[in-house]
């Protein structure tokens, strides 16, 4: 555990904690892609599949938890909640979520650790969530018009993951053998897909103005 990484939790715990502040406040998803929330439940869940078989830290079991709890609090309300599945928006959320599942599947099936069940589907959720967001980006770039708690939403969640390669730096400098190179790079590829939401974004806050994504 290191100061960036930490940072990098609590980061993505507030991303996730401003989109349940938006859905529980207003009674509405609108602007949220399912798809991504979907992506990443299944993301956490064969991510965390030794959570009841190797015990890390109670840290580490507690955020485990909360990630896989949460995110599926979130779909279930998009999915099942009276009033709030009415805002959500299908028209709107078209990507083909599906082809990204089968990709990545199929490359931890060719490109992981070892040749483990563990170790496929921990090196399939780190590709799954490298591309998860992709869902949400399109939703907003099709919307144009984003609400101040969806940008904040995505802008924590882009945030965790550059913070954690500043943990991944952190790591490779101070451990003797630190060996993460799947992780790392898909986090650099994640990253970048939310260069062109940062670049707005920045834009926005610079002019004090409400975002707005070229359609």
């Amino acid at each position: 555990m290191n100061i960036f990484r930490f940072a990098g939790d609590m980061t993505h715990l507030i991303s996730i904690l401003v989109l349940l502040l938006k859905i529980y406040a207003t009674k509405s998803c609108a602007g949220i892609s399912l798809k991504t929330q979907e992506l990443y439940a299944l993301v956490f869940v064969t991510r965390y599949i030794d959570l009841f078989t190797d015990f890390i830290s109670l840290y580490n079991s507690v955020m485990k938890v909360v990630f896989i709890g949460t995110t599926l609090a979130i779909v279930w309300c998009m999915r099942r909640h009276r009033i709030v599945k009415r805002s959500y928006d299908q028209a709107l959320d078209t990507f083909r979520h599906l082809f990204l599942v089968l990709g990545c599947f199929v490359l931890a099936l060719v490109v992981h650790d070892k040749f483990t069940f563990q170790e496929v589907f921990w090196a399939f959720s780190i590709y799954l969530e490298a591309v998860a967001i992709l869902p949400q980006l399109v939703l907003l770039q099709r919307s144009g018009n984003v609400d101040n708690l969806t940008v904040q939403y995505v802008f924590f969640l882009g945030a965790y993951r550059a913070l954690y390669i500043l943990n991944w730096i952190y790591r490779y400098l101070t451990e003797e053998h630190f060996r993460l190179w799947i992780s790392c790079i898909s986090g650099i590829v994640q990253t970048g897909l939310y260069a062109d939401f940062f670049y707005y974004y920045y834009i926005s806050w610079k002019n004090n103005a409400k975002l707005q994504l070229p359609a």
